[in-house]
């Protein structure tokens, strides 16, 4: 009897070591972190609510309805509901209707253990109704200092990729990240740090309701889609979340330790400038 073909299984396996340690570069770290014991740590991962007692993921609750535009328009909020499930475990989050509302909602947040080690929680900044919306990871130190996303060097490129690259002011779309908070030592967050942020992530979209979400690196997608595939399997195909189209690529702190890859990032943005229904520049910031 001929042994099971494992190739495919052992090339997804390395694929994903590979995006997890390239992940820690992006986040300044060197290395794979050890737990307890000495054993190498599993990476992160992105995992749907499971109900107490249960071994099994729950089904995707159904989304609650949402009121038709003054215009008569229900089409962007409807797709972006936020399912019960999200709002229930928050109860007066359903009552936020625009993002200052929102804002205040969350307060001085104290749902998960990384409130202690934050300078600032880090919200959200742009163009409250965009049509484009960038979602990263997780404010890194200089985004903790300033209590603003993408401020750093990664956020230098994302902003020349903005406005070089796309045409467009900074100002003119929205820009958030997975969890609010800065992670200890810039580490991964965890799922349950994923998990305490998620409703307001998701409020977020709902409220912004954009035509178009950008992905940045692997655990945003990852834990926007609910999947464990790599970046690099992910990035130059279009997916969708609560309808709403999402193209995965390259963090930009990413590109700063690998050039050659702002090519990549480039081909991405041009398919979301077609969708935008945008001119493409001849020359843009995420290939020079």
């Amino acid at each position: 009897m001929s042994r099971p073909q494992r190739g495919p299984d052992r090339k997804l396996l390395l694929a994903t070591l590979r995006d997890y340690v390239e992940q820690l570069r992006e986040e300044g770290l060197e290395g794979i972190p050890c737990a307890a014991g000495g054993r190498v740590a599993r990476p992160p991962a992105a995992h749907a609510h499971t109900p107490a007692g249960t071994g099994a993921a729950s089904a995707p609750p159904a989304p609650v309805p949402v009121a038709p535009a003054p215009d008569g328009s229900d089409g962007a909020a409807r797709r972006a509901a936020v399912p019960a499930e999200l709002l229930s475990r928050y109860p007066g989050l359903e009552q936020c209707g625009t993002l200052e509302t929102l804002r205040e909602f969350i307060g001085d947040c104290q749902r998960c253990k990384l409130a202690p080690g934050r300078t600032n929680l880090v919200f959200g900044v742009g163009n409250p109704k965009a049509e484009l919306m960038f979602v990263g990871e997780g404010p890194g130190a200089e985004e903790d200092a300033r209590g603003e996303p993408f401020v750093g060097r990664a956020g230098q490129l994302l902003t020349d990729i903005i406005e070089r690259g796309m045409g467009m002011a900074r100002s003119d779309v929205y820009i958030c990240n997975v969890v609010k908070c800065r992670p200890p030592g810039n580490r991964n967050p965890e799922p349950d740090e994923v998990g305490a942020c998620e409703p307001f992530l998701m409020r977020q979209i709902e409220l912004v309701a954009p035509r178009v979400i950008v992905g940045l690196g692997t655990f945003a997608v990852q834990a926007l889609l609910k999947v464990k595939t790599p970046i690099s399997k992910l990035r130059g195909s279009w997916h969708e979340i609560r309808g709403i189209k999402l193209m995965p690529t390259f963090h930009p702190a990413y590109l700063l330790r690998n050039p050659g890859d702002k090519r990549l990032v480039w081909a991405d943005i041009q398919e979301v400038l077609k969708v935008l229904g945008r001119p493409i520049p001849r020359r843009g910031g995420a290939s020079s």
